[in-house]
């Protein structure tokens, strides 16, 4: 039963990591001290490690640049990737890094506040690594939809449709 809980604390805090534990505990029947216990125990095992909101940052930010960058490794004996995907995460540019199946090794995703910045991490800092083959750079243009939430969502516009 506790694992299920579990679940479901997971995926309502997912879902909105601002619900207080009193609504949670309501939403699923269960008392308050129990839900505080798991939310507890759950960030102490280090499963919950932050809470954070989804934000567009278009509305917000014009100086912001991200970039997904595919990166080629030769795997070291004894450690495979994680080697490399630990000294890449250290860099504080760096947001996130997954191994990858297919193509490419390791995805990378970086912020920068220009073209340059981003392309200096990239030529100095990434390329540099050893057991880095070849990287691959894509700049992000727009974001529609990030973790489940729609960015620009046009339901408020109910006009109707005029054609010729």
């Amino acid at each position: 039963m506790d694992a299920s809980l579990k679940m479901q604390i997971l995926n309502l805090l997912h879902e909105n990591s601002r619900l207080s534990h009193e609504n949670i505990a309501n939403m699923l029947g269960i008392e308050v001290a129990e839900v505080t216990a798991l939310i507890d125990e759950l960030e102490r095992d280090k499963v919950i490690l932050r809470y954070s909101a989804v934000i567009n940052w278009d509305k917000v930010e014009a100086q912001r640049v991200t970039a997904v960058i595919d990166v080629k490794v030769t795997p070291q004996r004894e450690v495979g990737f994680d080697a490399i995907a630990e000294r890449i995460y250290r860099f504080s540019e760096v947001k996130s890094v997954s191994l990858m199946s297919g193509g490419y090794d390791l995805q990378v995703i970086i912020e920068g506040t220009h073209l340059k910045e981003v392309a200096r991490f990239v030529a100095e800092k990434l390329s540099t690594i050893e057991h880095v083959n070849s990287t691959t750079t894509h700049f992000l243009l727009k974001t529609y939809k990030t973790d489940g939430v729609i960015f620009d969502d046009h339901e408020d516009d109910q006009r109707l449709v005029i054609s010729p």
